[in-house]
């Protein structure tokens, strides 16, 4: 006998399958690591153990530099580091990015907490829950409003204060405050007091690092057995350079410091074993026994509570970006940000301060082949293993050393070149560059909102002037080159009135609006009084090539005297015949 198909039982099937199908799409979305996992390869995890243990190389002893620069003990660098790697396996969408402390966050940080342990790690909670709520509230597009100017200029600022914050490092000078032109008078003032053993290391160090990267750019023949050896050293990936210099200047300061020599600035002593696990604290108590409450830090933090996770996010994401067009794949923004947000706040648990993405690590995981985001976790072990076994050693490590290493990484931020590019695209683009190039060398925070601010200057000068092309036919035809939006009304008004209206005799106008996409309430109270006006001059004002969008909301306001047409050139021809009485469309 035939089957008897029950299709509500069909439908509640398709129903729970859908549903079934929907969640897990959900979760997918939520966890980018189901969408990789179950296609992982075997070739995956040789490629990733290579990558995580080549860029471990490079955070362990940039951590550590990173630190110096947040004013904070060498170890909260690392504690930094490993939270990134795990998280970002499970939240990120990038296979190359790797999270973990950078100049510009350890300097954004230092300027907000002051080199304060307890505050810098409940500033990484802060961060990490405006930028999760900004991920969950789709709030991505802010980003869009600091513009590249501002972008470049606080980065060419940032790397000129960090590279010479860390001068007084390499001369071994002490007492040097941290505001930047004091700064600067400070370490010229103390040059005197410069520590030869600190000026020596430090020199030689820098100079090794700019050697092999210069030799690395180098194609040469290689004719001699010691050359060969430099060959070799030159095509080390960056993170085994840095690691090379400091293990390497680690055992010249413990040779000098065994046979009772102290010549050298040393990291000293450091916390050893991994940081406990546990709430950062929310409230500090200062060196008289003063107790300074929640509410107090959080007044304390400022603007810079805003700027953090914006910066973050910024960079996370513009790095995120490149690497995706360079490799070929996509990147989901919105949930970068909350792989972002999540790290920072389990890092506050582990007493981390904010972090973003690196671009330098970045650069070398993706040159050493990683295939998945599998390859931060290898680097978390790594910075593990580090803090659980390695912190004696690092007693040693001069500080002209990492120093050396923190100059190297940021040299490569002072773009200057991209001035003499504005000036011939925008030379306008400038003003907000400079602004906020020199306001940064005052306060950071103060330098990317004044840029900010220039910025939104430029943009709302854009919207309330825009472009009126005019040509003569007869009647004058003014083409808006943009939208209208209220700022605009003003000044479209004074131009119709000054070039049309107030004319010898009056003229009759065509008004292109085949750019503009949208009109507001003040727009149409505008039009409709000087629709007014031009009825009073015995003039005409013809609407041409309307959007159907604005058409609908023109009509919708039922102005007295208006008329329309699909083509300039229509329009013109009215100027010809009788117009009608009736307000209606005219046609060709």
């Amino acid at each position: 006998p035939p089957i008897t198909q029950d299709h509500s039982m069909t439908r509640r099937l398709c129903r729970v399958t859908s549903g079934g199908c929907c969640s897990y799409s959900t979760l997918k979305a939520w966890l980018p690591i189901l969408s990789w996992l179950p296609r992982y390869k075997l070739k995956w995890l040789q490629m990733d153990l290579l990558a995580g243990i080549t860029v471990g190389l490079t955070t362990v002893p940039q951590a550590l530099a990173y630190a110096e620069v947040a004013g904070l003990p060498v170890q909260y660098g690392l504690y930094s580091a490993f939270m990134g790697g795990f998280i970002y396996t499970l939240l990120g969408t990038s296979k190359d990015v790797t999270l973990g402390p950078t100049a510009i966050m350890s300097l954004l940080c230092f300027s907000v907490v002051g080199g304060q342990p307890q505050r810098a790690v409940l500033l990484s909670l802060l961060c990490g829950l405006i930028q999760a709520a900004m991920a969950l509230l789709r709030l991505g597009f802010l980003l869009d409003f600091i513009s590249f100017p501002v972008v470049k200029g606080f980065t060419c600022a940032a790397a000129v204060t960090i590279g010479f914050g860390q001068v007084k490092n390499i001369l071994g000078l002490q007492g040097v405050p941290h505001q930047f032109l004091l700064e600067v008078y400070y370490t010229f003032y103390k040059i005197p007091e410069a520590r030869t053993g600190d000026v020596v290391l430090g020199l030689l160090c820098f100079g090794l690092l700019v050697m092999l990267m210069f030799m690395k750019n180098r194609q040469r023949n290689i004719w001699s057995i010691s050359f060969h050896l430099f060959a070799f050293c030159s095509y080390l990936s960056w993170s085994v350079r840095n690691a090379l210099v400091v293990v390497a200047a680690s055992l010249v300061a413990f040779s000098w410091d065994a046979y009772g020599h102290h010549v050298f600035t040393i990291t000293g002593e450091t916390s050893q074993g991994l940081p406990p696990f546990m709430p950062p604290p929310t409230s500090d108590t200062m060196a008289n026994g003063t107790v300074v409450s929640f509410g107090e830090i959080v007044e304390g933090f400022g603007g810079g509570l805003a700027l953090i996770p914006f910066m973050g996010l910024l960079e996370s994401i513009a790095i995120a970006k490149a690497f995706a067009s360079q490799n070929d794949y996509r990147i989901d923004a919105n949930q970068e940000l909350l792989a972002i947000g999540v790290t920072n706040i389990m890092g506050s648990f582990v007493s981390a301060y904010p972090v973003t993405g690196s671009f330098g690590r970045t650069a070398v995981n993706s040159q050493t082949g990683v295939c998945s985001p599998a390859g931060g976790i290898i680097t978390s072990v790594i910075v593990l293993l580090s803090l659980e076994f390695l912190m004696p050693a690092f007693y040693y490590i001069p500080k002209a050393s990492l120093a050396a290493i923190i100059i190297c990484a940021v040299a490569p931020m002072m773009d200057f070149h991209v001035v003499a590019k504005m000036w011939r695209i925008r030379k306008l683009d400038l003003l907000p560059f400079v602004v906020t190039f020199l306001m940064s060398f005052w306060q950071v925070q103060y330098g990317i909102m004044g840029g900010v601010a220039v910025s939104g200057v430029l943009l709302l000068y854009n919207i309330a002037r825009p472009q009126i092309k005019e040509s003569d036919h007869g009647a004058l035809v003014m083409e808006l080159s943009s939208g209208l939006s209220f700022p605009a009304t003003e000044y479209l008004s004074h131009m119709i009135h000054t070039h049309a209206l107030k004319a010898s005799p009056p003229r009759s106008v065509v008004l292109d609006c085949h750019h503009v996409s949208t009109m507001d309430y003040t727009v149409i109270s505008e039009l409709r009084d000087v629709l007014r006006q031009f009825k009073l001059q015995d003039v005409q004002l013809i609407f041409s090539r309307l959007q159907p969008s604005v058409l609908e909301v023109l009509l919708a306001a039922d102005l007295e005297g208006l008329r329309y047409t699909h083509s300039v050139e229509a329009a013109l021809l009215l100027f010809i015949v009788e117009l009608p009485e009736t307000k209606s469309e005219v046609t060709e």
